[in-house]
């Protein structure tokens, strides 16, 4: 299996990218005649199995699909995937027959056998929601020209969570909130956001914690509403307001205390760059930090904009494509890929600060 050395949400470029790393647009569909996978046999799985990937790897879907057979790929392999956000941990840790059809560029997976027969997803850097969508939806009705999905009249497309039941779409968009953590404002984002019938989830998803203060946020309700109307408001409605809610607490920290920032981002890329052994979580922190300091003119660095309230001569350089590829780049995974062998927690430590180091340029 070979994928490429970074994700396809990393473009400085794309719209709101200081706030949002990227978004996905995700449909979940069942083959009509089958069960769903937790009522599914083996032989039934397989079947599944069978016809899917026929259909993905046969029907022109996307350029360069390739499959990953999951029970037949190494930890290793699983754990890839799941860090590049191509599939979910449930799905690599199940022991039931199960795959994953993947796009060249890794913009596009589908996931057999998941909690629903296929669940399909389209990645995109920054806010383009629409973009997303529109790919989603080539790719489901090209998929659905050889497969017939279980549909009701009634309720629309089956699926086996009923807050998918609907449309089975899902938008979400990975956000960077560094400054509403600061500043103690999370807590009340997660609050407007249960409110507003949104799920707000960790770094990888379902169950997952924050790290490098990356948030999941989704819609969690389809049923009743059209999918042009769910990313409408999502994408023109909730997201404008989290971003500027965002933007403007950092505007207010810069305000009130810009030597502060200027210390965190500074001391964080100090540490990158002299540090011998770091943890996954903390090389997630620092990255972060050294982030924010780069969009907000903190720190020296092409590709980051002004931001509010640049420093003059704003200290040590810093490339922000190689900070945003290393919040992916420093976890295990990808170590043992870049290492090209099975690491020990202390060997993960020192393997990760070294990579780092070279990345960012040891002082």
């Amino acid at each position: 299996m070979e994928l490429s050395s970074h994700g396809p949400w990393t473009n400085n470029d794309a719209p709101h990218a200081d706030v949002i790393m990227s978004c996905r647009a995700r449909l979940a569909r069942n083959i009509a005649g089958f069960p769903f996978v937790n009522r599914a046999s083996e032989a039934q799985l397989q079947e599944i199995v069978n016809i899917s990937r026929q259909v993905l790897l046969g029907n022109r879907v996307a350029d360069g699909m390739f499959w990953v057979d999951l029970p037949h790929a190494t930890e290793r392999d699983r754990n890839l995937l799941v860090e590049r956000h191509l599939i979910s941990k449930n799905h690599a840790a199940a022991e039931i027959r199960r795959g994953v059809a993947i796009s060249g560029d890794e913009s596009l997976s589908v996931m057999v056998n998941e909690e629903d027969h296929l669940r399909m997803q389209v990645l995109a850097p920054g806010l383009n929601l629409r973009l997303a969508h529109e790919r989603i939806n080539a790719v489901d009705d090209s998929i659905e020209q050889a497969i017939d999905y279980a549909f009701s009249s009634r309720w629309g497309f089956l699926t086996v969570c009923p807050t998918n039941v609907g449309t089975g779409i899902r938008f979400s968009v990975m956000m960077h909130l560094p400054a509403l953590k600061i500043t103690n404002e999370i807590e009340r984002v997660r609050r407007a956001a249960k409110d507003l019938h949104l799920a707000v989830r960790g770094y990888y998803g379902e169950g997952s914690e924050s790290a490098g203060d990356f948030y999941q946020i989704s819609n969690q309700v389809t049923l009743g509403r059209t999918e042009d109307e769910l990313r409408r408001e999502f994408e023109e409605v909730i997201l404008p307001r989290i971003i500027d809610y965002e933007l403007k607490a950092r505007r207010i920290l810069m305000e009130r205390n810009a030597a502060l920032l200027d210390d965190r981002a500074h001391r964080a890329l100090g540490v990158l760059r002299t540090a011998r052994l770091l943890g996954a979580e903390e090389a997630m922190k620092l990255l972060s930090r050294v982030r924010l300091g780069a969009h907000l003119g903190r720190l020296s660095c092409p590709g980051a904009g002004p931001g509010p309230g640049a420093a003059p001569g704003a200290g040590p350089g810093v490339d922000l494509d190689k900070v945003n590829r290393l919040f992916l780049q420093v976890q295990p995974a990808h170590l043992m890929l870049h290492v090209g062998r099975r690491l020990g927690r202390d060997e993960l430590r020192e393997a990760r600060a070294e990579l780092v180091r070279t990345t960012l340029g040891a002082a």
